[in-house]
């Protein structure tokens, strides 16, 4: 029996894509016939075989509301065929089906495979300690969480394995906790308006007794821990599975941090937004790197260069006011206040 390949996107973002005329995607000059998608290939870099634009997904797929209603999902073994005639994407088995090598697409699930088997839309390792994370919380939203306020033998810091003492834990929220500690405060470089307070992840730690003042076992640290970090139970992995694309009006927004305290970033480094979705930004979301221009001086006279578009980041993670973006590709270090727009 022919194995059915299923297809996965979500329907309202394609159709809002589909509605833009001018987004088909260019050809790349050196575009291959067909990829036989191995472990560790990810969509976009797929799609970057073939196409300048690989975040221009419902062209490149050749997708349409009649024709894929659900979550898509591509498989390690799958043969991608470059149809240059209609320039779209086809997935298939070589040497079986139609004369050309390839099944057709149908919106069932597919034999054989889990949804864990499937490869991704981006890195996954790149943002997979970012999806379990608040990452960004209100002002004030730690103030009454429980709190580390002391350990063993009078230590101050501790780490994994370390036994430490909390007050205000409550028992029916689990025993298993996630240890922060409030960081610097996102404000928008234009209006000024405070957006939230970065919550640094420290590790994790489990209740061994609760009480007035519980026990605790630090299970895992990536920083030090001190007396005063607080607790917070985890809110659940946020969704992983995109579908890369433009926003569907213009959104133009501030990088106001890179991650880790730095003050440039590079490929595969995640920044912070000063829009959020409030503002319309969307997990999936692509926009556009731009530089300032630079501003010279010719014949007595001063001119401002134009803006120079020089990357690509990837939205996945949106709270109210901010949004945490992967950086795709880049010409240029990303730097504090760069701009990032629907391309």
């Amino acid at each position: 029996m022919r194995k059915i390949i299923s297809l996965i996107c979500f329907l309202l973002p394609i159709l809002a894509f589909a509605a833009q005329p001018d987004t088909r995607p260019e050809l790349r000059s050196d575009a291959p016939d067909r990829h036989v998608v191995v472990k560790g290939d990810t969509l976009w870099d797929i799609s970057g075989k073939f196409f300048k634009d690989p975040w221009k997904w419902p062209y490149i797929w050749g997708m349409n509301k009649d024709s894929i209603k659900d979550p898509h999902w591509i498989y390690p073994g799958d043969v991608i065929f470059l149809d240059r005639a209609s320039g779209t994407l086809r997935i298939g088995q070589a040497g079986t089906g139609s004369s050309d090598g390839v099944i057709k697409l149908s919106p069932k699930a597919r034999a054989g495979h889990s949804t864990h088997d499937a490869i991704p839309s981006i890195p996954a390792s790149a943002i997979a300690p970012f999806l379990s994370q608040p990452l960004a919380i209100e002002e004030g939203a730690l103030k009454d969480a429980p709190t580390l306020i002391g350990a063993r033998e009078g230590r101050v810091i501790l780490g994994a394995h370390d036994i430490g003492f909390v007050k205000g834990l409550s028992p029916d929220k689990g025993s298993k906790w996630q240890i922060y500690r409030p960081g610097k405060t996102f404000t928008d470089p234009d209006t000024k308006e405070a957006l939230g307070i970065e919550a640094v992840y420290l590790g994790n730690a489990e209740v061994t007794d609760f009480a007035d003042v519980s026990t605790v076992a630090i299970t895992h640290s990536v920083q030090e821990i001190n007396q005063g970090d607080r607790l917070v139970a985890p809110s659940g992995a946020a969704v992983n599975t995109y579908l890369p694309r433009a926003p569907g009006g213009n959104i133009s927004s501030r990088v106001i941090s890179v991650y880790g305290g730095v003050s440039q970033a590079g490929q595969n480094t995640v920044i912070t937004l000063n829009k959020g979705a409030r503002d319309g930004l969307e997990s999936g979301h692509v926009l556009a790197l731009y530089r300032k221009g630079e501003e010279v001086k010719n014949e007595g006279k001063k001119f401002t260069l134009p803006d120079e578009r020089y990357g690509l980041v990837f939205v996945f993670r949106v709270f109210d006011k901010v949004s945490y973006a992967l950086v795709m590709q880049t010409r240029l270090p990303v730097q504090l206040l760069d701009r990032a727009q629907t391309p």
